[in-house]
């Protein structure tokens, strides 16, 4: 018996052109971490040290922000699937929201560092520390305005496409995924 889902079921969510520039992305992310791993292997007790500098308790909160903003996501494209637009948009809402949060988090722990006179040239370690990160919050600052498409089509009954939503979605988890590794590497990795 055929799966009455049919091929649609096993369709890509989202644009093509999303999953292109995901994929662009994750080579030029894998390019900085392979970098990084590669210096950081010359000079383990300087990094080792500079960690010790970071909180890994903002490393967890911005985590666990961006991964609740991820389920409030994914939760958007499954109501905006079973065409509940109002709590869609509530959801992308709180996405956003949470998006909002992180980058205040992450501001509020670059300014603390500064303040303990940590820079971007401090050394090896905080150089990819501002880099990596800063380069993270503008993809987050991106997404605002992916989220702000997903919300002006949830908007409207004449706009509505699910495949806009779900491509917002795509964008949106791949930088929470970018995240995840980039914590990874500067807060945990020992």
């Amino acid at each position: 018996m055929k799966n009455a889902a049919g091929p649609a079921a096993q369709r890509i969510p989202g644009q093509p052109d999303m999953w292109a520039f995901v994929l662009l992305e994750a080579c030029i992310f894998s390019s900085y971490f392979i970098v990084y791993m590669l210096l950081r292997a010359r000079d383990p007790a300087l990094y080792l040290r500079s960690q010790e500098h970071l909180s890994q308790n903002f490393g967890v909160l911005n985590t666990l922000i961006l991964l609740i903003s991820s389920w409030f996501m994914a939760r958007c494209v499954q109501a905006a699937l079973e065409q509940r637009y109002d709590t869609a948009l509530r959801q992308v809402l709180l996405t956003g929201f949470c998006g909002l949060v992180f980058v205040v988090s992450k501001v509020f722990e670059w300014s603390q560092k500064i303040s303990e006179g940590i820079q971007f040239s401090s050394n090896e370690f905080f150089s990819f520390y501002y880099f990596l990160t800063a380069i993270h919050v503008l993809h987050v600052l991106i997404g605002f305005v992916v989220l702000g498409v997903v919300v002006y089509q949830l908007r409207s009954p004449l706009r509505r496409s699910q495949q806009i939503v779900e491509t917002g979605a795509t964008y949106w988890h791949m930088v929470d995924f970018l995240w995840v590794i980039i914590f990874a590497l500067l807060y945990v990795m020992r």
